[in-house]
């Protein structure tokens, strides 16, 4: 199995803005491709830097892969379809110079038509010129192009024919997938996110993944898949915006457990189309090294039991049982444990939180009598004294 991850576009953190220094800081954080945004026009001032990026992925075997047009018209009359077409070559003369494996586009609306046979016909017959002309420039004039060796070395770019995440829009899974089936040259590109939105939030375990995945691969036979994914707000079976991964319903973990445990026969391109770019990049591939850690883990305990069994002289069934027996018990001795330690410690506050005896009120002592007051005698003394001053007194004057 092989998962190559990138993001849509020049990663947030790059000091640069140009592709080529996207490139390099797309590889020193380990992931393996990008996808060049044209979505609205090709500036002829950015085909140097087109080049230059080709050429460094033709050097290091970095998968490049270029977004055509968003707003396509081509359900739309003549002259809609003729303008959508115009931006589809320019999309078309970049993905040659960059060397790009896929070119992504859309139908765009109904328009006039409505769903059904009418609608996917019309969306081959375009979709088989555009694989016509992509050819035709990729076998342009071979000998004057000398700049351009992945022109004789490899393959055209594939043309890629993604799901829309709108019911206005032409773009369901089957849409998709009848179209392909019968223009050669092209391929489905699943945009995980529109799917699960249209859907009204149908991925959501490794289960709904697989059928994806299996539908797919019954109905055009391929083993190679291009992908987008990132978090999704939605509402009646409708698209709103992207959202970072961690703020969606659309979890990556169920489809990382299947990429590991069953998507053995899947070589996937995955491109982050979340706002934060590089950095759900990075998050989901952190996400596939744990599903891989987990598989790893529980192999060498299959391993280890089956060694184990062997030494026993029983079955790795019976072995399991075993260990399922055990386990059990400890879990047992643990939560009779845990229910004790919580008992105790309930004792202990409790005890901790009840007043202690209040000790009895002692007796109250029969108050004593009151000392007569003093006041009196002092007085009467004082009158002594004073009386005998005055006695003292009348001798004087008597010796006068």
């Amino acid at each position: 199995m092989g998962v190559k991850l990138g993001p849509a576009g020049v990663p947030l953190s790059c000091k640069g803005r140009t592709i080529v220094e996207g490139m390099d800081d797309i590889i020193s954080l380990g992931l393996e491709t990008m996808e060049v945004q044209t979505v609205r026009m090709v500036a002829p001032q950015h085909f140097e830097q087109y080049w230059q990026a080709g050429v460094l992925a033709n050097k290091t075997d970095f998968e490049m892969n270029i977004h055509g047009p968003y707003y396509s018209e081509l359900l739309g009359n003549r002259l809609e379809r003729n303008r959508s077409l115009a931006k589809v070559e320019a999309a078309l003369q970049a993905a040659k110079t960059i060397n790009a494996r896929h070119v992504t586009l859309h139908a765009g609306h109904y328009g006039e038509m409505s769903r059904g046979q009418e609608a996917n016909e019309q969306v081959a017959s375009v979709f088989k010129g555009i694989v016509q002309r992509i050819h035709d420039i990729w076998n342009d004039d071979e000998d004057e192009y000398p700049v351009f060796p992945w022109l004789k070395e490899g393959t055209a770019s594939k043309i890629g024919v993604e799901t829309s995440g709108r019911q206005e829009l032409w773009g369901s899974l089957e849409e998709v997938l009848e179209v392909v089936n019968h223009v050669e040259g092209t391929i489905p590109v699943l945009n995980l996110a529109h799917i699960h939105a249209r859907g009204h939030g149908r991925l959501r375990t490794s289960e709904d993944y697989g059928e994806l995945f299996d539908q797919v691969r019954e109905t055009i036979g391929t083993k190679q898949f291009y992908c987008h994914f990132s978090g999704i707000e939605h509402r009646m079976g409708n698209a709103l915006h992207y959202t970072q991964i961690k703020k969606s319903d659309l979890n990556f973990e169920p489809l990382a457990e299947f990429l590991i445990e069953d998507g053995a026969w899947l070589d996937v391109t995955l491109i982050s189309d979340s706002p934060l770019l590089e950095h759900d990049a990075m998050f989901m591939l952190q996400n596939i090294e744990r599903a891989r850690h987990r598989q790893l883990e529980r192999k060498a305990r299959e391993d280890r039991r089956k060694a184990l069994a062997a030494q026993a002289n029983i079955t790795p069934e019976e072995m399991e049982a075993r260990e399922a027996q055990i386990s059990a018990a400890r879990a047992k001795d643990a939560l009779a444990k845990a229910e004790a330690a919580v008992a105790e410690t309930k004792a202990v506050e409790k005890v901790e939180v009840e007043p202690e005896a209040a000790p009895e009120p002692a007796k109250k002592a029969a108050p004593k009598k009151k000392a007569a007051p003093k006041k009196k005698a002092a007085s009467k003394k004082k009158e002594e004294d004073n009386s005998d001053l005055f006695a003292v007194e009348d001798e004087d004057d008597d010796l006068f």
